[in-house]
This record gives structure tokens, sequence and C-alpha cells, in this order.
């Protein structure tokens, strides 16, 4: 088996895992998952992290499967009738409350490898009588979507468990509309660090040791096309590594 599909086994059965953990009500964050977290889980990932009135209005179960590190879907700027994708959207959180600001008139698309996780979504969206909803079955790295289709593009402590983080930025590229947004939450490391010291702070399904430098994120931003990037932190979730919202824009045609 590749490296690439050993790591996407990994991440899949951790998240399938989480997905029957929801019934059972022992779901936990992205960091539980084996890794060496030195700050209390509960307030750097999961549903915590969302507003008190964001969690009341969606099915106990979409809060309960969230697995993020933030909340893209409140830096997100949406706006009546866009269209907006949710990269590794598990229990369909984010895709709800995107369908929500987006209104009957736009459409949340919500994108996952997990069958387990799709299920879990597509139940979510039918106890919220969510309409503009699909949930798509596949990888962020080749995305089930034609070429600019998108009006914004979120995710929420997904990217960073990509082996091939090129291919991720280059298809968000590809996907996006001239003139879309890119707006995610994810796990980045302070510049100094290097691959073997991330890895020492948290195994890779656990969201810390694919984890992209700052630097890193606005290179590989910018060589897939995006402009006006910002890689803003939001809270340390280890040693040197941190909670982030990442913004982008593909540019609008000429």
């Amino acid at each position: 088996m590749s490296q690439l599909n050993e790591v996407q086994e990994e991440v899949r059965a951790r998240y399938a895992s989480a997905a029957r953990a929801v019934t059972a009500n022992t779901s936990s964050g992205c960091c539980s998952s084996g890794s060496s977290c030195d700050v209390d889980d509960s307030q750097v990932f999961g549903s915590g992290l969302y507003e008190p009135a964001e969690r009341d209005a969606l099915p106990g179960e979409a809060v309960s499967a969230s697995l993020g590190c933030g909340n893209p879907v409140a830096v997100a700027d949406l706006h009546e009738g866009e269209t907006v994708l949710d990269l590794g959207s598990g229990g369909g959180i984010d895709v709800l409350l995107s369908a929500r600001r987006v209104g009957l008139a736009g459409k949340a698309y919500g994108l996952d490898m997990t069958d387990e996780m799709l299920d879990l979504a597509k139940a979510n969206a039918a106890k919220a009588g969510a309409t503009n909803v699909e949930f798509l079955k596949g990888t962020i790295e080749t995305i089930p979507l034609p070429d600019a289709t998108v009006d914004v593009i979120i995710s929420n402590c997904v990217i960073n468990l990509s082996i091939d983080k090129p291919a991720v930025f280059a298809e968000t590229f590809r996907v996006l509309k001239p003139g879309g947004r890119f707006g995610v939450s994810d796990v980045v490391s302070e510049d100094h660090l290097t691959s073997a010291e991330r890895a020492e702070r948290g195994d890779y399904a656990g969201c810390i040791a694919g984890a992209l430098s700052m630097a890193e994120y606005r290179a590989g931003l910018a060589a897939a096309g995006f402009t006006d990037i910002a890689v803003t932190p939001t809270h340390q979730v280890a040693d040197g590594m941190h909670s982030a919202i990442i913004r982008a824009a593909k540019p609008p045609a000429e």
C-alpha cells in the first residue's frame, strides 16, 4: 500500500469510528486520536468553537460529530444565493450552517470520503429539513465537481490530513468561480518547526503531523494561483502548533 493510501485509510478509519461514536455520545475532538496535545482538547477542537445559537439550531448529532479546530462559516462571509463547498464535511455541521446563510437560492455541498460520515450527514440534513444541501463522496485531492462551480470553499481542520496538499490547492482553485473565495480553519505550525518536530507533537490522523507551516501554506496557495492570502492563528493546539483562519481568493476573470 502506498503512503498516500495508508494515510487515507488511517484517516478514514479514525472518522468512521468517530461517526459511530456519535450515537454512543463518546465522540471527541480531532486531537484525541493518539496525539500528544498539551492543551485542553475541549478548548481547541469540536463543537465548543461554535456559538450556542448556532449549535442550538442544528440536530444534536451534527453538533456531536464536529471534530474541527475552528468555525469557518463564521469567517466565510457567505451571501444569499451563493454556492459553497465544504471539504471534509464530516457530520455536516458546517454544511448545514452554510445552507442557512446562503438560503434557498443558494446551495451547500459537502465532500467526504467516509461512508459513515456521509450517512450521518445526510441523516442530519433530513432532521434539519435542509433542502439546499448535497453530500458528495470523494477525496479533497480529486473534487467531483466541474470547473468554476462554487463561490466559496470552506473546510474545518481537514486539509492538514491530506498527504498531497498541492493537489488540494489546485483542485480548490479549479472548482472555484473566478473571484471565488477560500476561507478555511486548519492547523498550522510555526515556521521554525521541522516536519519531524511536528510529528513529535501528534500523529497524522490527530491533525498534527501533517500540518503545514504558515509559510508553506501561503506558498502552496500562491503556487495554485490564489491571491490575497492571509494566515491568522487563533489559538494554540500544541507546542508551536495553532489553529488558524486561512483566507485567499481566486482572481476575477479578465
